[in-house]
């Protein structure tokens, strides 16, 4: 029986799109089911803030009465217009080991983006850069962040075979935190706030760290604003990103410097969600809730999840002081395990910082991108 194309549009539709990937990988050890609810707010177009400035479609593929395969195509023109490119973004693909499919599901995503007028398509990729990024092709073995990605091992040979190159690299780290480490940055940090006059900030509870969600996303817009991917987070993004992430942050993880009363930089450490997260199975309510908290309140592994120092302030060891603060307050939980979010490549000065610990490299993601 031949492919019965469905394109997205309703809600039913959606939820549809949004199961294929529990049921793909319903044997999975590794993959972290994301809530559900957070998946139809994403590609809903009356619910994501991110379609003022992006345009997209979705398509599932069906067989034999059963869905075999999905795709989406974004293209975010903020983006766009900061690179001078006509771009198109390939967005969470998913499907059987299937020649057919693939093909199919890849034709749909490029026809719609080349009738687009745009000229490249690359991805995976979501609608901004806090959306999850990149194909895993190393390290499948090893249990990702929810700030990371995991998909079948096959998808890359599907990628490579349609044509799509390497554009960018992230690398991924499992850090072990000793006190030689500690030791080492906290007399950095002490140096570091003498001769510049830093001071450190941390939180006791979330109301404290709430009121300081808008600087969060202004110190992010200027830091990342030269990054790939990266476009401005606008008012209504910050509001539904502070409603959705500032409401499970651990404060006791989140770290800022300031400057004559001015925040500068921040960290945001996050307890480790990925066990919790495959226990409640796309579903915060009824039983999610719980081993998600208790994740939170009682962390083994805590999560890198993001950081941002202003520009201004980038050369002057503002980060040795937020890693020196996060690694203090682990050190009070007795807490010794951090995993990084994806590091480009070629940001030899971020990887260099972790030869002060013991380590490993263990994951490796791309973004692949195609002429059309």
């Amino acid at each position: 029986m031949t492919l019965k194309v469905i394109e997205v549009e309703n809600k039913s539709q959606i939820k549809r799109f949004v199961n294929f990937a529990f049921d793909l990988y319903k044997n999975s050890e590794n993959w972290i089911p994301p809530i559900k609810s957070d998946e139809v707010f994403s590609i809903s177009k009356d619910k994501n803030p991110a379609y003022e400035f992006c345009d997209s479609k979705f398509w599932m593929l069906e067989k034999n009465g059963k869905i075999v395969g999905r795709i989406g195509a974004i293209i975010n023109s903020h983006y766009n217009d900061k690179t001078k490119q006509r771009l198109g973004r390939i967005n969470r693909p998913e499907f059987i080991d299937d020649i057919e499919v693939a093909d199919k599901l890849f034709s749909l995503a490029e026809t719609w983006i080349k009738d687009k007028g745009m000229e490249l398509a690359h991805g995976p990729l979501g609608f901004t850069n806090i959306d999850q990024q990149g194909l895993l092709i190393e390290g499948f073995e090893y249990l990702p962040s929810i700030a990371s990605v995991y998909n079948m091992d096959y998808y890359q040979g599907h990628f490579d075979r349609l044509g799509y190159k390497k554009e960018n690299d992230w690398l991924e780290f499992r850090l072990t935190v000793g006190d030689r480490a500690v030791k080492k940055g906290a007399r950095g940090a002490a140096l570091i706030k003498k001769r510049y006059g830093f001071e450190s900030v941390s939180f006791k509870n979330s109301k404290e760290l709430k009121q300081y969600s808008h600087t969060v996303f202004d110190i992010l817009n200027e830091a990342f604003k030269e990054l790939p991917y990266t476009s401005p987070f606008t008012e209504k993004m910050i509001e539904a990103s502070t409603k959705k992430y500032f409401s499970i942050l651990n404060p006791k993880f989140v770290k800022m410097v300031k400057k004559d009363d001015e925040v500068i930089g921040f960290f945001v450490g996050l307890p480790s969600l990925s066990k919790a997260m495959k226990k409640a199975n796309g579903n915060v309510f009824p039983f999610g809730i719980l081993p998600i908290m208790k994740s939170l309140k009682h962390p083994e592994v805590i999560d890198m999840l993001l950081t941002g120092v202003k520009e201004e302030y980038q050369s002057n060891g503002v980060a040795v002081i937020l890693i020196s603060d996060l690694q203090q307050e682990m050190m009070k939980a007795g807490i010794d395990q951090m995993e990084t979010t994806g590091v480009f490549e070629v940001n030899h000065n971020v990887i260099s910082n972790w030869k002060n610990y013991e380590h490993i490299q263990h994951k490796r993601r791309r973004c692949f991108v195609k002429k059309l």
